[in-house]
């Protein structure tokens, strides 16, 4: 509870201190609110487990750090007379610092933060690793913050931090042993899905999907924001490149909805479906971005057609195919990740086919119940029919 208070006090306070400190809010703040949400649903319903405070923690940290180099922004750059100026200056860096070393612990501690023996030391080798980092920035940033003059940027960063000429040796095999401990982790999972069963290898499809979708998400936003100033000009491209950003951006909520899904064991087993959802529309919407690119090229720069005339054109076009290359997709990506769904659906419309052809009741009777055995897999199946005298007309 202290926790959760605490952050949503840090977010409330972000706004104000944003456009005080630099004109607008913290993208990094309004990313973390659903790490924050899943956190503080995990710690309510789980008290014991350790991923929703860590969750928590790592949101408050983060936006707590970020209000202080928004506060030392307004104090030493946009020059108000506020108290506790230095120490803001100190607590600024934290923000990434914390980030950074608080990151990896939801992967380390999945689902319920039971370790085996070899990955409890781990674990603690991953926190002396955290205390010497911690304590290397502080020390650090304690000898600048008691300097008689200090001089921050737009953000609230110190200025003379970044006045080096290149990261030092201990920088890079701090950075190599982090980059180590992250791996390690996910290995753990990697090696943990290959020996599970049941629910918890639902738990891990839940958390690698998330992760998936999370990542290539925050890939595919970066390359469309790099991209968006090439295609300013090309009409309907620009505007499907924003789009794509946009969508991309709202998809980075996949990883932490996926985190509590999966702790929580909400519909653990509608996984397969939404994988099989998940990857036919990606394919889907890549084949008509595709399809939509190059025929917007084709008509606008080597047919003689004008701009809007190409982009209905190609609208249209891409609108015709959705349906077909739809249920295409669909069929063969359930085919692979969703075959109980598959599988199904072929006992079903074999049962149709098989139905057209029968005339006696018991052969109908017969073919029906073999159908809902393999599709629906009962502990126990019976029919009934109504007799014709009972007041039927057949």
């Amino acid at each position: 509870m202290v926790l959760t208070v605490a952050m949503v006090v840090s977010m409330l306070a972000a706004v104000p201190l944003g456009i005080l400190a630099s004109g607008g809010t913290s993208f990094l703040a309004a990313a973390l609110i659903p790490f924050g949400l899943v956190g503080a649903v995990v710690a309510r319903r789980q008290p014991w487990n350790p991923v929703g405070s860590v969750l928590l923690a790592l949101v408050l940290s983060v936006v707590a750090c970020s209000d202080a180099g928004d506060y030392a922004a307004m104090v030493y750059h946009q020059g108000y007379d506020l108290p506790f100026g230095r120490v803001a200056v100190l607590l600024a860096p934290g923000a990434w610092v914390w980030m950074f070393v608080l990151l990896p612990l939801p992967l380390a501690l999945f689902p319920d933060g039971r370790l085996s023996r070899r990955w409890r030391f781990v674990l603690w080798a991953y926190f002396v690793f955290c205390v010497f980092v911690v304590a290397g920035v502080g020390r650090q940033e304690m000898s600048v913050v008691t300097a008689r003059h200090i001089q921050v940027d737009s953000g609230g960063q110190l200025a003379s931090m970044g006045s080096s000429s290149g990261p030092s040796a201990l920088g890079v095999v701090a950075l190599l042993l982090y980059a180590s401990f992250a791996l390690a982790w996910v290995v753990r999972l990697l090696l943990s899905y290959r020996r599970s069963s049941g629910d918890y290898r639902q738990q891990l499809k839940w958390l690698l999907s998330g992760s998936v979708i999370g990542l290539g998400a925050l890939l595919l936003a970066v390359s469309t924001n790099g991209s968006s100033s090439f295609w300013g000009t090309a009409g309907g491209i620009g505007f499907l490149v924003s789009l794509v950003s946009l969508v991309s951006l709202v998809s980075l909520v996949a990883l932490p909805l996926a985190l509590g899904v999966s702790i929580l064991k909400y519909r653990l087993y509608d996984i397969d479906r939404l994988i099989s959802r998940s990857l036919s529309y990606t394919i889907l919407t890549g084949l008509l971005v595709s399809f939509y690119a190059a025929m917007i090229v084709l008509s606008t720069r080597v047919l003689p057609f004008s701009s809007p005339v190409g982009v209905a054109a190609s609208t249209l076009a891409a609108v015709a195919l959705f349906n077909p290359l739809r249920k295409r997709i669909q069929g063969l990506v359930d085919r692979r990740f969703n075959r109980a769904h598959y599988d199904a659906e072929a006992t079903v419309t074999a049962f149709r086919i098989r139905l057209r052809e029968a005339v006696d009741l018991d052969t109908v009777q017969r073919e029906l119940m073999r159908a809902v055995d393999r599709a629906v897999e009962p502990a126990h199946t019976s029919l009934w029919i109504r007799p014709s005298g009972s007041g039927s007309r057949g």
